[in-house]
This record gives structure tokens, C-alpha cells and sequence, in this order.
């Protein structure tokens, strides 16, 4: 497959030859160069976000998404896991780590909070439920999300490529997995997340970190049943919803356990 011709050649490698929606040979696409584009540019127009690209390869050099495609050469477009394992792209690493700066995001995240889509809203809730700051509402548009990302320096959970494609985000995933704790899975792995850091001590509601209330202070909207047997309390400052150790952080447990994540 040669370049010589007006085209150029990408080769895309790992989990993003599964993302490609355009005719391609096992990852390799004859790409014809009508017009000076960049990297970005040509990888978006074949179905693959910014995203989900963690290692540029022109010529074996590493450049950025801003590299002008050329006739004749090749590039290669390479995963998270695959960019971490070539030599030519020494600023990867695997599992992704969002607060170091790389050629691609220079610039990093001051710690990982995330800004969560509709097409992946029980994600948001597991997400809270380990103590991440996982901000969602069903009524966030598109742009919205992205300036939020932008902003507030969130890492982006979503279904939809066209909003991973927009230029104001630099950090997100485009989740593949349909059921939400294959979602978690895909995410804790992608991320390197082994701990849950503050379980249930974020409303599942608001997203608000809750704060230890007496139990004197919330009889009145307690059950017998619980006024009975449990006497630790945690309330939301914002919604006022109550939370206390139950079965369900026992069977939430369970399920981090069963993903290699332990609870804390």
C-alpha cells in the first residue's frame, strides 16, 4: 500500500482499529490528501475521536494531533496500551495517568474528576458511590458537557463520538461496554483505578460529599427498622437525603471486589 500517489498511509493500531468506519485493511487506510489537513482532522473524519489516540508516529517520530498529513508518508495512530509499550513514545504510559502532561495533552488534569454523559448515566452513580466526583444531569447538551470538561478540568465518560471530537476536550473515553459494570470495568482498568476512595461519602443524587449527622438529629425521617439497627449516619447538604452502612455497600463491595478493586 503505497503513498506515492496524492495519499498517504495510517496505520491504526490496538482497540482503535475497532472504531474505524471507514474500508480499511487490518488497520491500515490508503488516505487520499485532497487539502492540507492535521492529524486530528484525518483521524475524526475516519470515525476515531482525539480521544482515544495516545500516541502519534510519523516517519517513527512522535508528533502531535496539530502534524500536517503529507503524500507518501505513514502514520500511526496507536492506543493507550500500545503507545505505552513503543519506545518512540516515551511520555505514555499504561494504565493512563491523567495528571501527567504528554506531547499529545500537555495539558494535564489536577486530579480525576469526571463529567459523565445520558448514554452512560448509571456509570455516574457507581462512579459516586466509590467516592469520585462523576458530575451528570440528563438535560446537558453536547456543548455544555464540553465546556464543563474544558473548565473545570473533568475527564469525559461518553457513548457519542461526535462529542469526544470536539477540540475542547482533551481527555476522555469513548465506553465501549453496554452494561454499567462492564462499564466500570472498562473504566478502572483504562484509568489504573485499584481503590474505591471514599465509599458512599458522595450522594448518589447531587454528587455533593455528605457530612456525619447524629442520629438524634434525623429521627423523623428514619424507619423503625433502621432506627433499630443502625446508628452511623451521613447526610447530604444539599438534597438532605440520608445514608447509612447497609446490605447495599456490602453487595456494592462485593462487586468492586470481583474487579480487583478494594473498598475503602
Amino acid at each position: 500500500m503505497s503513498g506515492d500517489d496524492g495519499c498517504a498511509r495510517l496505520v491504526f493500531r490496538g482497540e482503535l482499529v475497532d472504531l474505524l468506519r471507514q474500508g480499511h485493511v487490518d488497520g491500515n487506510i490508503r488516505y487520499p490528501l485532497g487539502r492540507r489537513a492535521s492529524i486530528k482532522d484525518v483521524v475524526e473524519s475516519v470515525g476515531v475521536p482525539h480521544t482515544e489516540i495516545y500516541g502519534v508516529l510519523a516517519d517513527n517520530e512522535s508528533v502531535g494531533f496539530d502534524h500536517l498529513l503529507l503524500p507518501g508518508k505513514v502514520v500511526e495512530l496507536l492506543s493507550a496500551d500500545i503507545a505505552a509499550d513503543n519506545a518512540a513514545v516515551p511520555d505514555a504510559a499504561w494504565p493512563v495517568d491523567v495528571t501527567r502532561a504528554t506531547l499529545l495533552r500537555p495539558e494535564p488534569l489536577s486530579e480525576l474528576r469526571f463529567v459523565v454523559d445520558e448514554n452512560v448515566a448509571r456509570l455516574a452513580m457507581l462512579l459516586r458511590a466509590m467516592g469520585f466526583d462523576a458530575a451528570y444531569d440528563r438535560d446537558w447538551d453536547d456543548p455544555y458537557i464540553a465546556r464543563m470538561a474544558f473548565e473545570e478540568g473533568r475527564f469525559v465518560l461518553t457513548a457519542d463520538r461526535a462529542l469526544l471530537k470536539r477540540s475542547c476536550i482533551a481527555w476522555g473515553r469513548l465506553v465501549r461496554s453496554r452494561d454499567p459494570d462492564g462499564q466500570l470495568a472498562e473504566v478502572t482498568t483504562f484509568l489504573g483505578i485499584r481503590r474505591a476512595p471514599a465509599m458512599f461519602r458522595r450522594c448518589l443524587r447531587c454528587n455533593v460529599e455528605t457530612v456525619s449527622v447524629e442520629k438524634a438529629e434525623i429521627l423523623h425521617l428514619l424507619e423503625p427498622k433502621t432506627i433499630l439497627y443502625h446508628n452511623v449516619f451521613r447526610r447530604c447538604p444539599q438534597c438532605g437525603r440520608v445514608y447509612w452502612p447497609g446490605t447495599h455497600q456490602q453487595e456494592f463491595a462485593r462487586r468492586l471486589a470481583a474487579l480487583d478493586i478494594r473498598a475503602e
